[in-house]
Parts: structure tokens; sequence; C-alpha cells
């Protein structure tokens, strides 16, 4: 039990991070070494801490926070919906859920028209999958249980998510072993480390397109149920494929009857400068994976979208029995409500529009920041999803390690400019509220210029 020790709030506060939290990828033997940020509000881009600090974070929350803090119409929502009704007695559907999964339908690509709602992405990606093994198992084909999925992808922290992509840079999942099985892993299309060879966006697509091919027919098609892909990766860092990438995907998916299930949660609802990214490359997945944007993080929410002959298969009549898969918070009420909100605001303030006009000019700016750092290999980036490669040499593209301090370093100095950006040991990712203007833009940018200055002149590069 913790005790409590006179004092301010923030010290409190602070005091019960070290010693009851248990926070995502930190642990309180180094927070123990340092104050940790305690937001207590926040509008735009921007938070306000317990001690009346300004900070923008430049990653919205874990790239979530698409319309910006401080929504009081989403807030509302919400609470006008907790007021009628919080939740719903079993076997029965809610309003705003009902509404909800109407409005994915009309905006969602093609025929992508029922919603299983989950929690959140890592949720959301397990029913993709279950629904994708499931269908074949009920068309009687119960051998095909196998997913491939790509090397420097992410697809959650589940069970089964979390053997999903993987890093190329160190296992996270060591102490989780054994592996699930079904698993295999295809190339990731990064065309600054492609690994299949490709000299440019294109060859790297197509060469990378076919070893999933190479995959199936290694495996044998009748064994694999299917391939899940984010349409821009972002552990790569930020992997914007060629052109012909997706379409040779859903290409070779009609060729041998998998289905192509599109994780969409970091990319969805405005990201990349569409509404969602596959529209980049005029794609209809079979199954595409939602969370994050869809609420902004007001509130936990993720769905699973599946295509009309795919869900019909779990339609519950008297051939086909319903989807064998319950979470107690799918379809919240609360949760839609505030959901239904947050797309209005992102479609009425043509936020999407702003994601493509804004991250155009910072993936200008941040390009223009390689001519200055050599510890620069590459930029990358699709609206206001965007990525920094760091190298110790731009012509090995040698990577630095997590013992070579990067990340520490650099974390301090954004925080000593007013930045919440958490890089990783070798890159830096960014996907800001949707909402930022260029003069965020160019602050942001202001502070990674003197942050890599700073670190260069530290490593002596």
């Amino acid at each position: 039990m913790a005790t409590k020790t006179p004092g301010s709030s923030v010290q409190e506060t602070r005091k019960a991070i070290v010693e009851n939290l248990w926070m995502h990828n930190r642990g309180w033997e180094e927070l123990a070494e340092e104050d940790p940020i305690v937001p207590v509000s926040g509008k735009g881009a921007r938070i306000i801490d317990a001690e009346g600090r300004s900070w923008l974070d430049v990653n919205g929350g874990y790239m979530s926070v698409h319309a910006g803090y401080g929504q009081d119409e989403i807030a509302d929502a919400a609470a006008e919906q907790m007021r009628k009704l919080h939740y719903f007695p079993q076997g029965t559907a809610a309003e705003p859920t009902a509404q909800l999964a109407a409005k994915l339908a009309e905006m969602t690509p093609g025929d992508l028209n029922r919603s299983f709602f989950a929690s959140g992405g890592s949720e959301a990606n397990e029913t993709s999958v279950k629904i994708a093994r499931a269908f074949y198992r009920r068309a009687g084909h119960s051998g095909r249980y196998k997913v491939i999925s790509r090397q420097d992808s992410y697809h959650g922290a589940l069970g089964l998510t979390m053997w999903l992509g993987g890093s190329s840079q160190g296992s996270t999942r060591a102490d989780y072993e054994p592996a699930y099985p079904g698993m295999v892993y295809a190339p990731q299309p990064y065309p600054y480390r492609c690994e299949m060879g490709g000299e440019t966006p294109e060859e790297c697509a197509e060469l990378c397109a076919n070893q999933i091919q190479k995959l199936l027919e290694f495996h044998g098609p009748d064994t694999v149920a299917a391939i899940i892909a984010e349409p821009v990766s972002v552990p790569a860092p930020v992997a914007v494929p060629g052109d012909e990438y997706w379409p040779r995907l859903r290409e070779i998916c009609n060729q041998y009857g998998v289905i192509l299930i599109a994780d969409e949660v970091i990319t969805g609802f405005g990201r990349t400068g569409k509404m969602f990214a596959v529209e980049h490359w005029d794609v209809v997945p079979d199954i595409m994976s939602v969370a994050k944007g869809i609420v902004s993080s007001y509130l936990p929410i993720g769905a699973s979208i599946a295509r009309e002959d795919i869900a019909n298969a779990f339609a519950g009549g008297p051939d086909t029995r319903f989807f064998q898969h319950v979470l107690t918070f799918s379809g919240h009420p609360v949760a839609a409500a505030a959901a239904l909100k947050n797309i209005e605001i992102i479609e009425r303030e043509n936020m999407v529009d702003n994601a493509r006009d804004v991250g155009a000019y910072f993936l200008e700016q941040l390009t223009e920041l390689k001519s200055k750092h050599a510890i620069i290999g590459n930029v990358t980036g699709l609206g206001l999803l965007l990525g920094i490669d760091l190298v110790k040499d731009r012509e090995s593209k040698e990577r630095f390690k997590p013992s070579d301090g990067v990340a520490v370093s650099l974390t301090r100095a954004f925080e000593d400019r007013g930045l919440i950006l958490r890089p990783g040991a070798s890159s830096i990712t960014l996907g800001p509220p949707l909402i930022i203007e260029n003069g965020d833009v160019d602050e942001i940018v202001t502070g990674i210029d003197e942050a890599l200055a700073l670190l260069s002149t530290e490593m002596e590069l």
C-alpha cells in the first residue's frame, strides 16, 4: 500500500509513479532518476504539466491524438451518452454503436461494411486474424492457419499479435517464447534498407511483393489464411513503399485466395493525407483494423471491419454460427459516441487535407536537415507520419546500438526545448496531431536541428 507524504500534488504524483505505476516501455528505476513529466491539461498539440510548463507533443500521445487535445465537443458527447446510457444489457446494441458501424461502412473503401468493435489496436488486429482463420475453417479449409506479416512491423502486444511482425534490431519477445504457431515473416518494403537488394522504391516494392508470393508457394497457399501489413510501417522507421507494392499485394491475395488484412491502426483517419492510407493506392483490403485516430484517444475503442463476403460467414442464421469472440468493452456506447463526434470534427475541420499539406511542408523541412547532419541517413514520410533514419556512417548505413545512448541524449535535448518526442536507438518517428500548422513544424524542426547538432558534438561525429 502506498503511503502519502506531505508535499505538493506533483511530488505526490511522481512518488506514486515511481512506487506504484507500471508504465509502458519504461522502468521505475530509470524514472526514479528523473522527474517524469506529469501532464494535467492540453489544448491542440500542446499539454501543460503539473508545474505549469507548456510542451509540444510531437507524437500526439501514441500517434493517436488526431483531433488534438481539449476538444470539448468530444468530451460533451461522451458525457451526454454516459448520462443517458453508460453501457448496454447483454444481447442488445446501443444507438451510438450502431451509428458508428454505419458511419464506418460509409467512409471506408469499397465494400468494407461490417465492424466488430474492440478496445484498441492490439485487440482489433487479434480480431482480424481470428476472423480470417475462422472464415477458412468454416469454408472447410482448416489447414489454412498461417499468417504472413513483415519484419520491422508492429501489430500489437497480445498473445497472437505480438508474434506478428517484429524488429530486425533485436527481439522484444524473448520473455514470451515459445512463438505463436503459424507465423511467417516477409521482408519490409523500406526502400532505404531494402532487404531484397532493391535500389529504387519501385524495385524494392516489386522484389518484396514477389518474396511474399514465394513464401506462399513454399509454405503452400492452402496453409495460409492471411497476410497482414500496415500501409506505411512505423518501426522501419516509416517505410513508405513504392507505388507498385500494395496493388501487387492485392493481386497476389486474389490469385491464391488469401485474406488481405490492412492494419490502419496508426495510418487511418487522415494520418497520411488520405482518410485511410490504402486509398493512396486504390486498394480495398478484405479486412481493415482501426483504432487510435477513430476517437483521437479520448476513450479506448478500435474495430475490425470486414468485407461483406467475409462477414457473411458469421451471419448467425440457420446455416452459419455467429462469430465466437466476446470482449466486454466491445461496442461500448460512450466510446462510440466519442468516436462519432471525433470523426465529425476531423471531416468538418478538413484535417485530412491539413495532414497532406502540412505533412508535405514538414517532409521538405526535415529533408533540408539532411545536408546539415551527416547522422541523418534517410528522411521519409507520407502526410503527418514521418521518419528519420539515424546512422553512424551514411555509406554503410550502420545503425546505432541502444548502448550508444542516442535515444537518451536526444530525449534530454528535446525536453530542454519543450518537445515531447522519444526517439528510438537509431531513429526518430513523428506523428503529431493533425491540427498542427507550419509554425509548429518550424518549432519541431528547429528543435531536432539543435538536438542533432548537440548529439554530433557529444559523440564526435
